[in-house]
């Protein structure tokens, strides 16, 4: 075994992303521990070159994916983003985003598989290197969340594409709640393709690094090996699946919420009472848009809701109609007193010609639209084990 910096990479930050070298196989590793393996710049552009070179070695089969320490990966670096915007420089968010969402679209259609062994927190950033590609692990220590509402975002990096295409109205719930999945869960909904238990990785590890093809049959032989198939908790909430169909279904977040409301008043359920007070606590804005961009995603291949969020991050970087992410940063991950003032506070207030302008072109000709490279593949389907 060898161990390296990503393929051309230089720099005293080199060492973000390490890659073991074992026979046909790469594994690649997010190595900020004590940033739960945000992902930096630095770090989007080391993947980039990897999973470009890789498809183009034919030395190199497989690529498993993993981040040192106790999470996969927690997901972007926005504070960064944050801190640089503040010193006037919107398009640094601009190019952070154009890079992380190309990368997303690189391992969405990659011609080789990739497999990512899901331990601790995958969240935001994290679920983008991960759950485009052909086999995701999820373990007992796994916590997924798409937590953007809180911040003032929303669910970025193509999850408008893999959250609309899981059971019914279960992606705009998880968009929405900024809801935490165990990797049962994960499982379950589609999300992960496997579930082994974290006792049984490192044997699941060192059998992949002996693989000399890249055929997935063969691949997801060895995956299956090690998997089990876990029931899901009494408290879950696939097992409220019904509710959230009827209550997530509905047209706007208003009538959402008075649709959970109205089921609080008829069940004694936890699980409703924290939904609800988990979509209050959010950005309106962001609620509004993020349910737009998951109704428009279940009909886009997922370059096309790439393109669209990327349209969607960039103005929200720009604070065009609103600078509730510069906000939520500031409550949730700067001063981190966790009390973020809204602006508009109230869901009424944010009207449906302020949520179309998300949607519109920049008018700015320092902006362009995303522009993906063509590929053989178009994405992967979910698959639910429900």
């Amino acid at each position: 075994m060898a161990s390296m910096p990503p393929p051309s990479a230089a720099g005293a930050d080199s060492d973000q992303i390490l890659v073991e070298v074992n026979g046909f196989t790469r594994t690649l590793i997010l190595n900020r521990p004590k940033q739960l393996n945000a992902l930096s710049s630095t770090m989007i552009m080391g993947l980039l070159r990897c999973f470009t070179a890789y498809e183009k070695d034919d030395g190199v089969k497989l690529l498993i994916m993993k981040g040192k320490g106790r999470a996969f990966c927690a997901g972007g670096d926005v504070a960064g983003v944050v801190r640089s915007i503040h010193k006037d420089s919107w398009k640094y968010g601009a190019d952070f985003f154009r890079n992380e969402f190309l990368l997303n679209y690189i391992i969405a259609t990659y011609t080789k598989p990739q497999v990512s062994l899901l331990t601790g927190i995958v969240m935001g950033g994290g679920a983008g290197v991960s759950l485009h590609g052909r086999f995701r692990v999820a373990t007992d220590n796994t916590v997924f969340a798409m937590p953007e509402t809180a911040l003032g975002l929303f669910p970025d990096i193509g999850a408008s594409y893999f959250l609309s295409r899981l059971p019914g109205f279960y992606g705009e719930y998880v968009a929405l709640a900024g809801a935490r999945l165990d990797g049962v869960e994960m499982l379950a909904c589609g999300l992960a393709t496997h579930f082994v238990h974290s006792n049984r990785l490192l044997l699941l590890e060192e059998s992949l690094k002996k693989v000399d093809t890249s055929n997935t049959f063969a691949v997801c032989g060895i995956i299956d090996q090690f998997a089990q198939q876990p029931s899901l908790k009494e408290s879950s909430s696939l097992n409220r699946l019904e509710i959230i169909n009827k209550c997530f279904s509905k047209r706007t977040v208003e009538e959402i919420i008075s649709a959970l409301e109205l089921e609080a008043t008829n069940l004694a359920d936890e699980w409703v009472a924290t939904t609800i007070q988990s979509l209050k606590k959010a950005s309106p804005t962001s609620l509004k848009i993020s349910l737009r961009s998951i109704r428009e995603g279940r009909t886009q291949t997922v370059g096309e809701c790439l393109q669209r969020e990327y349209r969607m991050v960039c103005h929200v970087m720009r604070g065009d109609f609103s600078r509730d992410f510069f906000e939520g940063c500031r409550a949730i991950l700067i001063d981190k007193d966790r009390n973020p003032k809204w602006m508009p506070p109230r869901l009424e207030q944010v009207h449906d010609e302020a949520v179309e302008q998300y949607f519109s072109r920049i008018d700015d000709p320092q902006w362009e639209d995303l522009n993906l490279p063509p590929r053989r593949s178009h994405g992967r389907n979910i698959e639910s084990k429900l």
